[in-house]
């Protein structure tokens, strides 16, 4: 999947792909977050966005033979065209309410696109098409059912009633079977290559904190409502109550909110692949708890003592959400998006964290991060490096520590630095300087290049061999 966005905050434009394993790097305020929310809220809402769409494109001849016979067997992948036509329609409409998804005036996002596309390969590696069946109607009567056997390329379409006897308006049951099919076809396409998205935002150890002041604000609101002029809409206020946050935060804060619930499930991680979460435990040095009653503790290993968040270390606080959600809700294709996993990890903490997401990658879940962190970089450089059949590393992975579980591939990762660049704008031949996403080259023996950090480094570097060796 490759996204293109234009317009959007400081980035000009700039292009990026979603791999197993994505990253963003560079300075403040060079479009890093923006990129990563609007990637977010797409993913967030892509169905929200299709039932708007009220896909349809089906053929007649289809639907007419569905009706003089029936039953019809369609092969999803044949209409590969009309569904990406479906996709830019979505994106155009995406595009328009991006000032929802960062709770930002419209004008800042007027002459903003957004644009998905499937690259080359994306359909050879893709998922097989699900095995479902399911049961349809209208006017509360069961008219049509959609299935799918397993191992199949085809989708069955079979009429559960006479539609000249339904009693409906002319025309009326063949938009709506078109609609439901059309919807489905784009489901198989698009479903497995559009990832399930769950976000850690940097603001997520505020989030932890204040998470009980969050309920009872709410609380309060809900009470003012009940009180309030039967003139008011309690639920416009109450949606207005939240527009100041971009859609990423809401979500921390509603995650955090329910945690009692969250933690009522499980993750594939707990049964399967326990070594995951105890390599969670290890970078924050114990475990959350959270009681019938709501009450949330940090207890440290190997101590009798329970610490609520606001008496935890920030690097507690700031794993929250990422901890529930490993331990209770991930899933294989999952794509955690955390924004600057580093926040209040000291720098080993922050070389565990790199090789927690290696493990994950490895274990089929994405990994999309936006980092400032040298230290993540470049333990993710030696994860790249020791991925290879050579005798001498395989005894220096065994040496250091390094689990084959740890080890990443490169052609899964891809590394993106925002900053300025001379690129073609769209429609231009000459190029421009101006703010965009540049793809990091990514050596299997040499591992990332990472000049935003390297720069930093190398002067820091030169500053002090100066004053060790430079003399009057």
């Amino acid at each position: 999947m490759r996204i293109k966005v234009k317009n959007l905050g400081v980035l000009k434009q700039a292009e990026f792909s979603l791999g197993d394993f994505t990253i963003i790097c560079g300075e403040n305020n060079t479009g890093k977050t923006y990129a990563t929310y609007a990637l977010y809220g797409f993913l967030n809402t892509w169905r929200e966005q299709l039932d708007y769409m009220e896909a349809s494109f089906i053929p007649d001849e289809i639907m007419n033979d569905l009706h003089k016979n029936g039953i019809v067997r369609i092969k999803p992948l044949e209409y590969m065209q009309e569904a990406q036509k479906t996709l830019d329609a979505i994106c155009i409409h995406y595009s328009s309410s991006l000032s929802r998804v960062f709770a930002a005036p419209k004008e800042k996002f007027q002459h903003t696109q957004f644009q998905v596309s499937l690259e080359n390969g994306s359909l050879s590696d893709h998922n097989k098409p699900p095995q479902f069946k399911h049961k349809m109607g209208a006017l509360n009567r069961q008219i049509f059912s959609l299935s799918m056997e397993e191992e199949s390329e085809e989708l069955e379409v079979s009429l559960l009633m006479d539609m000249d006897k339904a009693g409906t308006p002319p025309g009326f049951l063949e938009r709506r079977i078109n609609v439901a099919v059309s919807e489905i076809i784009f489901e198989i396409i698009f479903g497995p290559l559009f990832p399930n998205p769950f976000i850690a935002s940097a603001e997520r150890t505020g989030a932890a904190i204040f998470r009980k002041e969050l309920n009872f604000a709410r609380n309060r609101l809900l009470k003012e409502m009940n009180q309030a002029d039967e003139k008011i809409d309690p639920r416009e206020l109450l949606h207005k109550s939240y527009q100041d946050y971009p859609s990423p935060v809401e979500k921390n804060v509603d995650f955090t909110r329910q945690l009692e619930d969250v933690a009522k499930q499980k993750s594939f991680l707990v049964d399967k692949h326990p070594e995951v979460l105890k390599r969670f435990t290890d970078i924050i040095g114990g475990e959350y708890r959270v009681t019938r009653n709501d009450e949330l503790y940090f207890i440290p290993r190997g101590k009798r003592i329970k610490l609520g968040m606001d008496e935890s270390a920030s690097g507690v606080r700031s794993m929250l959400d990422i901890g529930f959600y490993l331990r209770h809700e991930a899933k294989p294709g999952d794509l955690l998006m955390v924004d600057e996993p580093e926040l209040s990890l000291h720098p080993e903490n922050q070389r565990r964290i790199a090789r927690l997401f290696a493990r994950l990658v490895n274990l089929g879940v994405k990994v999309f991060i936006t980092t400032h962190s040298d230290y993540i970089v470049k333990e993710l450089n030696t994860l790249i490096m020791l991925n290879q059949d050579k005798t001498h590393l395989k005894k220096i992975a065994k040496r250091e520590g390094y689990d084959r579980a740890e080890l990443l591939n490169p052609q899964r990762i891809k590394m993106y630095i925002a900053e300025e660049d001379l690129i073609k704008l769209d429609g231009n031949q000459r190029r421009t300087r101006c703010q965009t996403l540049v793809e990091a080259k990514i050596d299997p023996e040499l591992g990332i290049e990472a000049r935003s950090f390297d720069t930093t480094i190398n002067e820091m570097n030169e500053i002090q061999d100066a004053i060790l060796w430079e003399e009057d």
